[in-house]
């Protein structure tokens, strides 16, 4: 039986879409849980781990009630401490951001009790969310692979609660602990500082500039990384890995969709999927075909019902790649 974690805030959403279509509904750490639950069926448990307001609690427990392999065990509102998100989306990839609620972070006596997982899922949303303990925690005491979303450290909030872009200066402290590393184009330019950056540069995303990521490859499987996932919206995935003393790097293309209702998830859902590849499959290509397949799914509604069986999706990921 499959045991994943998947560890970080469940936040309360408002979202108004490309369409101009408004959502509300619980995000982040319950993208990757159900899209998981749907793919285990009978062979599997997942186990979200994170603080969230009491008013509510309730609904999502209630949330999560209709999957009987979801332990909700881990989910505490004692310090009635939860996040809430406004997001503002300006085109389908792109959005402004408000958070006007901060969780209480994840610590190590958080997960002190659980069983060991196969996998444990970090998707924090925002810097303070997961402290770098939990991470040597597991390390330390656990066996299962740390899969970690750098969407987090590389996002901040300011006093009025708008959310911007950081650098994840102290990245080298993190990466020692973390098996399998996960992050989109844009997040990679605010983690690689090998240079001194223009103003430009400083203020602005470049969506062709990728001729930082072999370098930032090697420095991140150097420091302990052992596989390094940077997704390029529409077009799909990169991945790299030492064979030997060799690094190998190879691109999966996307699971292409026509009609994009709501990308809000997308990474957390690729987050869910590499941890499924890895945690069943033992293979990083698996790995990067299920992430792909349950970011693509993430995109096709405005409710939890996107997510397929284990049936469905490897039918999915067989007719876009072949048997």
């Amino acid at each position: 039986m499959t045991k994943i974690a998947v560890i970080g805030p469940i936040p309360r959403d408002t979202i108004v879409t490309h369409h101009n279509e408004t959502i509300r509904k619980y995000g982040c750490v319950s993208h990757p849980v159900i899209a998981l639950a749907k793919l285990f069926g009978e062979e599997g448990t997942v186990y979200p781990v994170s603080h969230v307001h009491e008013k509510d609690y309730k609904n999502i427990i209630d949330l999560f009630k209709a999957y009987p392999n979801i332990d909700t065990s881990h989910i505490s509102s004692k310090h009635d401490r939860g996040t809430v998100i406004e997001l503002k989306f300006i085109d389908q990839n792109n959005r402004l951001e408000r958070q006007t609620a901060c969780m209480k972070p994840i610590v190590p006596k958080d997960i002190k009790s659980m069983d060991e997982m196969d996998a444990y899922v970090f998707v924090p949303i925002t810097d303070f969310e997961i402290s770098l303990r939990t991470l040597k925690y597991i390390k330390k005491n656990r066996k299962g692979l740390v899969v970690f979303d750098a969407h987090g450290p590389t996002t901040s909030m300011g006093m009025t609660g708008d959310r911007y872009r950081k650098f994840w200066v102290d990245m080298d402290q993190w990466l020692k602990y973390i098996d399998i590393l996960k992050m989109n184009l844009e997040e990679s330019q605010a983690c690689w500082m090998k240079h001194e950056y223009s103003s430009e540069e400083m203020t602005s995303y470049n969506e062709e500039r990728t001729d930082h990521l072999d370098e930032m490859a090697a420095h991140v499987l150097k420091k302990g990384v052992k596989y390094f996932y940077v997704t390029l919206d529409a077009k799909g995935c990169v991945y790299y890995f030492k064979k030997g003393k060799d690094i190998q790097k190879q691109f999966v293309k996307s699971i292409y969709m026509e009609n994009v209702v709501d990308t809000t998830g997308c990474g957390d859902s690729f987050a869910g999927g590499l941890a499924y590849g890895f945690a069943v499959y033992g293979d990083p290509e698996q790995a990067a075909k299920f992430a792909n397949a349950l970011g693509a799914l993430r995109t096709q509604g405005k409710t939890f019902e996107v997510f397929k069986s284990k049936a469905e999706t490897e039918a999915l990921i067989s007719d876009h790649y072949g048997a």
